[in-house]
């Protein structure tokens, strides 16, 4: 068997409903790739899948095995998972009517508010992954989380720790819960470390790694890639550029209105905005530098009104379509050039052949 020319790999940014965007990217390229006969999951064409938060679960969808399925099939399709933005992801972003009225008895300003009852989301989780694990991911791969007890960036893996020894493992299900708990609209996670046996409490990446691409280049590192090998695939989920917090307005906030769900946690979505922004930059610097990395970023304005992680109504991804589009339609030449060097990269006689100590780390 031959091995692949190159290591591709493929980093998606946090988000919420926004990730609907880069979705709708990949399926732009799963679509590239079949006009030019190539018709793999998309899996295949990635030696490496890393997402924070809505990114996280996207990359979760497919690579994990699906449940009672054919050997090699992932969990959720490119389609099922818009099917999931456009559609399911009204129900995880409701509150129910009884939830309202206990809201407003209980806290009648929305101070306090933890927006949505985790419940309807790890059902729809559970359904999905069952109870595989990421060590059984049909692909390399990295969600970030933080841990809040220990105080501690996670990074669910299924590669290799620095000391060569296998990562903790966790349930699919759980780790797509973890790492988008995304403070003030669900609450924190509570794991299962498969390796150790304990319970761990987690949430969102996206408060320290929104576009998790570094993340993505030193893990591809660590299991032994060389930089002149490695073509890192970027996607974001839209800059709020033209989204402004007024000064009048932040002066009077407090720490309350920091983090008001109702304003759209300001402080939260500046965090997760600025780092993706610099680490954007970062990359960009640090890549040109480095000897042979080929590095693509696809991200786009997005329009006035449409930054909320949370707003699923049939409006907001009307409109979130639409910046998918302009990204697709600005960035053709650069789609294609993704799509012929993913086309370029098959192995004419089958997979690539995967290290021995690193198939058995999995």
């Amino acid at each position: 068997m031959l091995k692949k020319k190159k290591r591709v790999i493929l980093s998606i940014d946090g988000g919420g409903v926004r990730g609907l965007i880069p979705l709708r990217i990949l399926e732009s390229l799963e679509s590239r790739l079949a006009h030019r006969g190539v018709n793999l999951p998309i899996h295949k064409h990635f030696d490496l899948m890393c997402g924070t938060s809505t990114g996280g679960l996207i990359i979760a969808g497919l690579t994990a095995p699906k449940p009672d399925g054919a050997k090699g099939e992932a969990a959720a399709t490119i389609k099922e998972l818009r099917d999931f933005y456009e559609l399911e992801a009204r129900e995880i972003f409701t509150h129910s009517l009884g939830k309202r009225l206990a809201r407003a008895f209980i806290n009648p300003f929305n101070l306090f508010d933890e927006s949505y009852d985790a419940r309807p989301l790890e059902r729809l989780l559970k359904d999905r992954f069952g109870w595989t694990s990421i060590a059984s991911a049909l692909t390399r791969i990295v969600l970030t989380a933080y841990d809040i007890e220990n105080r501690q960036a996670v990074f669910m893996t299924n590669g290799l720790e620095h000391d060569g020894s296998r990562p903790n493992d966790y349930y699919f299900w759980q780790a797509v819960r973890a790492t988008t708990a995304a403070p003030s609209y669900f609450e924190p996670a509570r794991m299962d470390n498969l390796t150790s046996g304990k319970q761990e409490a987690l949430i969102d990446g996206g408060v320290f790694m929104n576009d998790p691409t570094i993340s993505a280049y030193l893990e591809a590192r660590k299991l032994g890639y060389a930089p002149k090998d490695i073509i890192l695939v970027s996607l974001g989920t839209g800059q709020a550029q033209q989204q402004a917090y007024r000064y009048e307005d932040a002066i009077g906030w407090g720490a309350l209105g920091w983090m008001q769900p109702s304003k759209g946690v300001p402080i939260l979505s500046i965090f997760q905005d600025g780092q993706s922004q610099t680490a954007s930059y970062q990359a960009n610097e640090l890549f040109s530098e480095l000897n042979g990395v080929t590095y693509f970023r696809l991200n786009g304005l997005l329009d006035p009104g449409t930054e909320a992680f949370d707003n699923a109504r049939p409006g907001n991804i009307i409109a979130l379509n639409g910046v998918a589009d302009r990204i697709i339609r600005d960035e053709t030449v650069v789609l294609d050039e993704i799509a012929d060097i993913l086309r370029d990269n098959v192995p004419v006689n089958g997979p690539s052949i995967v290290n021995a100590s690193l198939e058995n780390a999995a």
